[in-house]
Protein backbone atom coordinates (compact mmCIF):
# COMPACT_ATOMS: atom_id res chain seq x y z
CA UNK A 1 0.00 0.00 0.00
CA UNK A 2 1.24 3.60 -1.22
CA UNK A 3 1.37 6.17 1.61
CA UNK A 4 -0.60 8.93 1.04
CA UNK A 5 0.71 12.25 0.72
CA UNK A 6 -0.84 15.76 1.35
CA UNK A 7 1.59 18.07 -0.23
CA UNK A 8 1.08 21.99 -0.57
CA UNK A 9 2.85 25.38 -0.88
CA UNK A 10 2.14 28.62 -1.73
CA UNK A 11 3.56 31.50 -4.02
CA UNK A 12 6.51 31.06 -2.94
CA UNK A 13 6.76 27.41 -3.60
CA UNK A 14 4.34 26.68 -6.11
CA UNK A 15 6.84 26.26 -9.03
CA UNK A 16 8.42 24.01 -6.95
CA UNK A 17 5.44 22.12 -5.37
CA UNK A 18 3.67 22.02 -8.89
CA UNK A 19 7.39 20.03 -10.13
CA UNK A 20 6.41 17.61 -7.83
CA UNK A 21 3.93 16.06 -7.93
CA UNK A 22 4.31 13.82 -11.53
CA UNK A 23 7.83 12.59 -9.51
CA UNK A 24 5.31 12.06 -6.73
CA UNK A 25 2.97 10.22 -8.68
CA UNK A 26 5.43 8.35 -10.64
CA UNK A 27 7.02 7.02 -7.52
CA UNK A 28 4.05 5.34 -6.66
CA UNK A 29 2.78 7.71 -3.92
CA UNK A 30 -0.90 8.78 -3.17
CA UNK A 31 -0.65 12.79 -3.80
CA UNK A 32 -3.67 14.85 -2.21
CA UNK A 33 -2.49 17.99 -3.93
CA UNK A 34 -3.91 20.80 -1.38
CA UNK A 35 -3.19 23.86 -3.33
CA UNK A 36 -2.18 26.17 -4.74
CA UNK A 37 -4.08 25.42 -8.04
CA UNK A 38 -2.67 28.41 -9.43
CA UNK A 39 0.09 31.36 -8.62
CA UNK A 40 -1.41 33.94 -6.50
CA UNK A 41 1.28 36.16 -5.29
CA UNK A 42 -1.03 37.15 -2.18
CA UNK A 43 -1.87 34.29 -0.81
CA UNK A 44 -0.72 33.03 2.14
CA UNK A 45 1.38 30.13 3.51
CA UNK A 46 -0.46 29.52 6.96
CA UNK A 47 -3.91 28.46 4.78
CA UNK A 48 -1.83 25.27 3.14
CA UNK A 49 0.03 24.61 6.17
CA UNK A 50 -3.29 24.55 8.24
CA UNK A 51 -4.57 22.12 5.28
CA UNK A 52 -1.70 19.97 4.93
CA UNK A 53 -1.77 19.38 8.98
CA UNK A 54 -5.12 18.51 9.08
CA UNK A 55 -4.89 16.44 6.80
CA UNK A 56 -2.11 14.32 8.22
CA UNK A 57 -3.20 14.64 11.68
CA UNK A 58 -6.57 13.54 10.77
CA UNK A 59 -5.14 10.41 8.97
CA UNK A 60 -6.64 11.45 5.60
CA UNK A 61 -3.38 11.50 4.89
CA UNK A 62 0.27 9.73 5.91
CA UNK A 63 2.40 12.38 6.01
CA UNK A 64 2.79 15.89 4.73
CA UNK A 65 4.70 17.98 2.49
CA UNK A 66 4.82 21.66 2.70
CA UNK A 67 6.64 24.13 0.40
CA UNK A 68 6.90 28.01 0.95
CA UNK A 69 9.69 30.40 0.20
CA UNK A 70 11.79 29.99 2.98
CA UNK A 71 9.90 26.78 4.66
CA UNK A 72 10.14 28.58 8.00
CA UNK A 73 7.01 30.02 8.14
CA UNK A 74 5.40 27.02 6.57
CA UNK A 75 6.48 24.42 9.32
CA UNK A 76 6.08 27.29 12.27
CA UNK A 77 2.13 26.90 11.07
CA UNK A 78 1.43 23.33 10.42
CA UNK A 79 3.13 22.86 14.05
CA UNK A 80 0.22 24.87 15.79
CA UNK A 81 -2.00 21.50 14.71
CA UNK A 82 -1.90 18.95 17.73
CA UNK A 83 -0.43 15.90 16.51
CA UNK A 84 1.79 17.97 13.98
CA UNK A 85 5.63 17.44 14.45
CA UNK A 86 6.44 19.33 11.45
CA UNK A 87 10.59 20.22 10.13
CA UNK A 88 12.11 22.47 7.76
CA UNK A 89 14.92 20.43 5.81
CA UNK A 90 17.28 21.18 3.77
CA UNK A 91 19.74 18.14 4.10
CA UNK A 92 18.90 14.33 3.54
CA UNK A 93 20.29 13.57 7.28
CA UNK A 94 17.62 15.65 9.12
CA UNK A 95 14.72 14.55 6.51
CA UNK A 96 14.85 10.86 7.42
CA UNK A 97 16.23 11.03 11.02
CA UNK A 98 13.46 13.11 11.93
CA UNK A 99 11.19 10.46 11.05
CA UNK A 100 13.24 8.22 12.51
CA UNK A 101 14.09 9.41 16.17
CA UNK A 102 11.15 12.30 16.17
CA UNK A 103 8.34 10.67 14.25
CA UNK A 104 8.28 14.06 12.51
CA UNK A 105 5.30 13.76 9.82
CA UNK A 106 5.27 17.11 7.62
CA UNK A 107 8.39 18.14 5.73
CA UNK A 108 8.88 21.77 5.16
CA UNK A 109 10.82 22.85 2.39
CA UNK A 110 11.98 26.52 0.76
CA UNK A 111 10.88 27.02 -2.77
CA UNK A 112 13.18 29.91 -2.85
CA UNK A 113 15.99 27.74 -1.00
CA UNK A 114 16.43 24.65 -3.03
CA UNK A 115 15.75 23.50 -6.22
CA UNK A 116 13.93 20.48 -7.49
CA UNK A 117 16.42 17.77 -7.50
CA UNK A 118 17.58 18.44 -3.83
CA UNK A 119 13.71 18.69 -3.37
CA UNK A 120 13.24 14.82 -4.50
CA UNK A 121 16.03 13.27 -2.39
CA UNK A 122 14.97 14.94 0.84
CA UNK A 123 11.29 14.36 0.00
CA UNK A 124 12.70 10.17 -0.55
CA UNK A 125 14.88 10.50 2.92
CA UNK A 126 11.43 11.43 4.35
CA UNK A 127 8.97 9.31 2.87
CA UNK A 128 11.49 6.07 3.30
CA UNK A 129 12.26 6.69 7.11
CA UNK A 130 10.39 4.55 9.65
CA UNK A 131 10.30 5.75 13.06
CA UNK A 132 12.57 3.66 15.23
CA UNK A 133 10.44 2.37 17.84
CA UNK A 134 12.82 1.99 20.82
CA UNK A 135 12.08 3.14 24.27
CA UNK A 136 14.58 6.02 24.32
CA UNK A 137 12.77 8.00 21.12
CA UNK A 138 9.02 7.15 22.37
CA UNK A 139 10.22 8.58 25.29
CA UNK A 140 11.21 11.36 23.79
CA UNK A 141 8.17 11.81 21.49
CA UNK A 142 5.82 11.52 24.45
CA UNK A 143 7.37 14.28 26.59
CA UNK A 144 6.84 16.16 23.03
CA UNK A 145 2.97 14.82 23.48
CA UNK A 146 3.17 16.06 26.90
CA UNK A 147 3.75 19.61 26.14
CA UNK A 148 1.72 19.75 23.88
CA UNK A 149 -1.42 18.60 25.85
CA UNK A 150 -0.35 20.88 28.79
CA UNK A 151 -0.37 24.15 26.14
CA UNK A 152 -3.81 22.88 24.80
CA UNK A 153 -5.11 22.57 28.50
CA UNK A 154 -4.05 26.09 29.25
CA UNK A 155 -5.18 27.68 26.43
CA UNK A 156 -8.97 25.68 26.50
Amino acid sequence: MSLRIALAGDHGGFVLKTGLIPWLESQDYEVQDLGAYIFNSADDYPDFAEDVAEAVASDKADRGILVCGSGVGAAIAANKIPGIRSCLCHDTYSAHQGVEHDKMNVLCLGGRIIGIELAKELISAFLKAKFCDLEKYRRRVDKITAIEAKALKHAG
